[in-house]
């Protein structure tokens, strides 16, 4: 579905196109290869899911093996062709060894999911030149050589799909986060330009950017005294967003129902971006979220 043309240029209603819009088939992955990196953390993992439940064969990598074997083998029983991986994304070869392991299992790759990154809380003026460069090694320079490597086999295939995990923190500032949230606003930019460049050769790029989701990585703020009510005062939802809430989104960006989408960043955020009330009490929100959350008698 992605080269086809909808009627031509006329935009005529062409009665063999129903068939392609049930859900089914808009939203499938059947015969496609998925790479997925930092598969075996709060949002890896329930991507893995979606896309191999939405038939795609997945190739499962993260820093450690077994965490990663033990997420495939889940899949595995679910009917799924997973295969796991350990890579460290700071190896300087890391990018090539993916993609030449998911070519040598599979034969070919449709779709990269950059998903994998470190983060590290600390006030700017104490972040030396090690952690500043290790982070954005991880988090921005091996999404950027992934890419690359993964759009070279695409352009040979004929196509591909490439979606970088960004963050809101591409559309505001968060204070101590100066290491996550510029890399990941690169990873939105990235993905315009990869977008731009590689169209041509059916390539779609595009960017998922989730709100504060309840992962191990954010599992601190929803204890802390002053982050977890000012973050629930701030989404308009009260709410922490789920993982598995991202996957509609993903599936929509990876299949055929995106198939006019690249050079996009999504975001997922329970309303975060959109703005926030303020005509109530400071901590409204997060009495809102305990009192929807606490059990029904």
């Amino acid at each position: 579905m992605a080269d086809a043309r909808v009627g031509q240029v006329s935009g005529e209603f062409d009665p063999e196109w129903l068939d392609r819009l049930t859900p089914g088939r808009l939203f499938s992955l059947e015969n496609r290869v998925a790479v997925i990196t930092g598969a075996a953390g709060g949002i890896g993992r329930w991507l893995s899911a979606a896309f191999g439940l939405a038939g795609a064969k997945v190739l499962a990598t993260d820093l450690e093996l077994d965490p990663t074997a033990r997420m495939c083998a889940a899949l595995v029983a679910r009917g799924i062709e997973a295969h796991a991986l350990a890579a460290d994304l700071a190896d300087e070869d890391a990018a090539e060894r993916i993609v030449q392991a998911t070519l040598d299992r599979f034969g070919r790759l449709d779709i990269l999911v950059n998903n994998a990154g470190i983060n590290k809380r600390i006030p700017i003026v104490e972040v030396d030149r090690n952690t500043l460069e290790h982070h954005w090694k991880v988090d921005y320079i091996r999404c950027y050589e992934l890419s690359q490597a993964a759009a070279r086999v695409m352009i040979q295939q004929g196509g591909g799909c490439i979606i970088h995990i960004s963050s809101l923190n591409n559309h505001v500032g968060l204070e101590d986060v100066s290491l996550v949230g510029p890399a990941k606003a690169a990873l939105s930019q990235l993905a315009k330009v990869q977008s731009i460049e590689w169209a041509r050769f059916g390539i779609r790029t595009n960017a998922l950017a989730p709100g504060f989701m309840a992962t191990p990585m954010n599992a601190t703020h929803w204890a802390h005294p002053t982050r977890a009510p000012w973050i629930m005062d701030r989404t308009p939802m009260c709410r922490p967003g789920h993982p598995a809430e991202l996957c509609g989104t993903a599936l929509l960006l990876a299949s055929d129902a995106g198939s006019f989408m690249t050079g996009q960043t999504i975001y997922v955020d329970g309303g975060f971006c959109a703005g926030s009330r303020w005509n109530v009490p400071p901590g409204t929100g997060l009495e809102a979220y305990r009192e929807k959350s606490a059990p029904k008698e």
